[in-house]
């Protein structure tokens, strides 16, 4: 009796396969200058998580790709980056990308807010935000004494930059071929620039950081990238920008099919290589495959 019912359990079990992802959070957001104090600081990158190439941060890793079954609901959702800070405030941080039980925390908004990476720090909190092991690094410390330049957000491949030298540059991305082609994503915010001590706004990282304003408000991390926002310069009170908005890719056998749930925005590749490739943008819902 026990061997039948063990046969006839297996019979209806779901069968599995394996994907491969990509989970970016959004981008923490750069804060504004101050009128004649300090400038602002880079927003860092949202955690960068991936099986096809090294996740972010220390050690950066690849992560282990799922084992998923068929006709089963599986949770997506694409976080939001940051609200760049009005004068004379910061950033806020970025929210969470979820597929599964895979988490990227949002990038952490300046000032030295911890995240997926870390936020920049700025004069009234100098010391650099955290990053988080395997998705990203910690932002750039600011500087303490005139001309108070802040630092750069972390990206999901390097640290930013700190203030001390001039205006930190964001921390670069990082690379993964998890499309069929080589794309960079989850850089970190530039800081702003000083008019008062003649410091340019810096740039952001490689991947879709946002620049640091000089003179002028900063520049929003790229859509879909996770990335930092840019700072506004000091001076004229430059607002500071929002961060990147996040982006899931799966990557599983071209013999299955998704279906993309109410509530998501995506698209799915031609089949490539023995593979299909759905890249989804926005919202919050599931995912299944027959």
């Amino acid at each position: 009796m026990g061997l039948i019912l063990g046969i006839v359990a297996s019979r209806f079990t779901p069968p599995t396969f394996v994907v491969d992802y990509l989970v970016i959070a959004g981008g923490g957001a750069g804060a504004s200058g101050s009128n004649g104090a300090d400038t602002g600081g880079g927003g860092g990158a949202g955690g960068f998580r991936s099986t096809v190439t090294a996740s972010g941060g220390t050690p950066g890793t690849a992560e282990t790709p799922l084992n998923l079954a068929i006709a089963q609901n599986y949770t997506v959702t694409i976080g939001a980056g940051g609200s760049g800070g009005i004068s004379p405030s910061g950033g806020t941080s970025g929210t969470n990308s979820i597929f599964s039980t895979i988490t990227s925390l949002g990038g952490g908004g300046c000032p030295s807010q911890t995240g997926g990476s870390g936020g920049a720090g700025r004069y009234s909190v100098p010391a650099a935000g955290l990053g988080t092991a395997n998705q990203g690094f910690n932002g750039g410390s600011a500087n303490t004494v005139s001309p108070y330049l802040s630092g750069g957000g972390g990206g999901a491949g390097q640290i930013g930059q700190s203030g001390t030298a001039g205006s930190g540059v964001g921390g670069n991305g990082v690379a993964t071929s998890i499309t069929g082609s080589s794309v960079t994503y989850a850089g970190g915010g530039g800081a702003g620039g000083s008019n008062a001590n003649g410091n340019s706004g810096s740039a952001g990282g490689l991947g879709g950081g946002g620049a640091g304003g000089s003179g002028t408000n900063g520049v929003a991390g790229a859509t879909n990238t996770g990335s930092g926002g840019g700072a506004g310069s000091e001076g004229v009170s430059g607002n500071g920008a929002n961060g990147g908005s996040g982006i899931v890719i799966l990557r599983y056998p071209d013999t299955k099919t998704i279906t993309i749930g109410a509530g998501l925005t995506g698209t799915t590749s031609a089949p490539s290589g023995g593979y299909k490739r759905t890249t989804i943008t926005a919202g919050t819902g599931n995912v299944s495959w027959t």
